[in-house]
């Protein structure tokens, strides 16, 4: 089992990016340390720390459930795709990133781009 990123644009061909839930954790982890995060220190992770006090477009997408359901909105989307292509342009330099992360990161900014130009959700299942 495992968690699946995808437009809600209806179409079956449309691309989409997943993980094990154990590598979304691990993947949360790598981009929340990107933005000087500690993710087990955040509400929600184990933490005590507020989501309120963190300035990062990527906030919807590191604060929801491991275990899928929910949306992004369009506008989200476009708010977090700008930090995400940077980190993604980031990691690619960087010795100590797992290849897997740059590659979902990749993915998902594929995926993110669709959702933006279609004007569709981003769907997790």
């Amino acid at each position: 089992m495992g968690l699946v990123l995808f437009p809600g644009d209806g179409d079956n061909s449309s691309p989409d990016v997943s993980w094990s839930y154990s590598g979304f954790a691990a993947f949360r982890r790598q981009l929340a340390r990107a933005e000087g995060l500690t993710l087990c220190e955040m509400w929600g992770f184990g933490g005590e720390r507020p989501w309120s006090d963190v300035s990062t477009s990527l906030a919807p997408l590191l604060d929801r459930p491991d275990d899928g359901g929910g949306e992004l909105s369009p506008t989200e989307c476009a708010a977090l795709l700008p930090r995400l292509e940077a980190i993604v342009n980031q990691w690619s330099s960087e010795t100590d990133v797992p290849q897997v992360h740059i590659d979902a990161a990749q993915q998902l900014t594929v995926v993110l781009r669709l959702c933006v130009a279609a004007d569709v959700e981003l769907l997790f299942m």
